[in-house]
């Protein structure tokens, strides 16, 4: 379950940024995590109440932003949003596309005391 480590390296990096910036305490964390970051949001939710313990955002409540697949359409020249890497633009049905964004996954914002 790769998603113990992405949690991990979030834990750190809460680690991180209450060392530099003097807070104790995380109480909401959002995370964005886009279509394509092949995440699975379950998982990712269970290994954060293990991994947290013991860190600042121990009790912090996890909020998942999920982001839209997106690409460009070499057909039409559109960003258009994609379900899955394989569809059609849904603008013109071209099937040239590049995909743009949705594979991303990063730390939004945190609330902390």
């Amino acid at each position: 379950m790769h998603e113990m480590s992405l949690v991990e390296g979030i834990r750190s990096i809460v680690i991180d940024q209450a060392a530099a910036h003097g807070f104790t305490r995380v109480t909401r964390l959002r995370l964005e995590v886009g279509r394509f970051a092949g995440v699975e949001k379950p998982a990712l939710s269970f290994a954060w109440d293990v991994a947290m313990r013991g860190s600042p955002a121990e009790e912090a409540e996890l909020e998942i932003i999920d982001l839209p697949g997106q690409a460009l359409c070499f057909d039409c020249g559109t960003t258009v949003e994609i379900a899955d890497r394989l569809d059609p633009c849904p603008l013109c049905g071209g099937g040239k596309l590049l995909p743009q964004g949705g594979d991303e996954m990063r730390i939004k914002d945190m609330e902390v005391l």
